[in-house]
């Protein structure tokens, strides 16, 4: 028994030594860099300023956070309208087929998504897969210009972040009692009734889930807008990496990551009291 007690805490302090070198000191870092002032010489000098802050404030600036969320809840809605019926789909069939179409959707995850932006290169570029094909059909008289636009970032995030919606909204689905579906059939309610007073707010704990899961890496995926967008289709992430390493400004870069960071922190705190209020809402009825 102390044998196992002793191993439990070796453990459990290897964990928490892990926690504390990687992941509280260097945010404990990144926030004190953030109050500090940039210095070209030495990058950063010892005095105590909230300028950094207070530059997020900037027009400029605020335009590409404006920007950001904007793109990333865009993507998070499109996500959900095609995920929501792909994960409605996969539990609804047979018990056979759902751990290879599972399979399918977790596929994407064995290529780096870097690598899988280079190919959406291939696919949408002017000479792309995508323009041949639509010439060879004669669908369109001319090569349709995405590559470098706002379409062409949405398509990426969409792309990317796609599976991290349906695996949740799969998960609720697939948990779903069927006997509320029939207690609302017999009571009269038609398919569309059906799902939106009964299906849709059952299943709401997976669509925060899922909207979380993309929402919150949509903001700072800066690859997807470089190699996709162009300068004129910034993210949040964008800045944090041209403020580090272009500009060489590590305490704004450090200021805006924070904020970053407070953001989700407030999305993540809105998704737990939404799920505490679902669940009290479930008990009483």
């Amino acid at each position: 028994m102390n044998k196992k007690l002793s191993l439990q805490n070796i453990i459990i302090a290897i964990i928490v030594s892990w926690l504390v070198l990687f992941v509280f000191m260097p945010n404990l870092m990144i926030i004190g860099t953030s109050f500090l002032t940039r210095d070209d010489a030495n990058l950063i000098e010892m005095t105590f300023t909230f300028n950094n802050y207070i530059r997020l404030f900037d027009p400029l600036y605020a335009k590409v956070m404006w920007h950001s969320f904007y793109m990333a809840i865009t993507a998070t809605a499109l996500c959900l309208l095609i995920g929501y019926p792909f994960a409605y789909a996969i539990a609804k069939m047979p018990e056979k087929w759902r751990p290879f179409m599972l399979f399918l959707v977790i596929v994407p995850f064995w290529t780096n998504s870097l690598i899988r932006t280079y190919g959406l290169k291939i696919m949408l570029g002017t000479r792309g897969i995508l323009n041949n094909t639509l010439l060879y059909l004669d669908i369109i008289d001319k090569p349709l210009r995405i590559m470098y636009t706002e379409y062409a970032v949405m398509i990426g995030l969409v792309y990317i972040l796609l599976p991290f919606m349906v695996l949740p909204l799969y998960s609720a689905i697939e948990k779903l009692d069927n006997t509320y579906i029939e207690a609302a059939r017999d009571l009269g309610a038609s398919k569309f009734q059906t799902f939106i007073k009964v299906i849709f707010p059952l299943t709401m704990p997976g669509i925060i889930a899922g909207c979380l899961l993309v929402l919150l890496p949509a903001l700072g995926m800066f690859y997807v807008s470089d190699l996709l967008g162009g300068a004129k289709n910034l993210l949040i992430g964008n800045v944090i990496k041209s403020q580090v390493l272009n500009a060489r400004d590590w305490p704004f870069g450090s200021a805006t990551s924070i904020a970053l960071t407070a953001s989700m922190a407030i999305m993540l705190y809105a998704y737990y009291r939404a799920g505490k209020l679902l669940n009290r809402k479930v008990e009483l009825e």
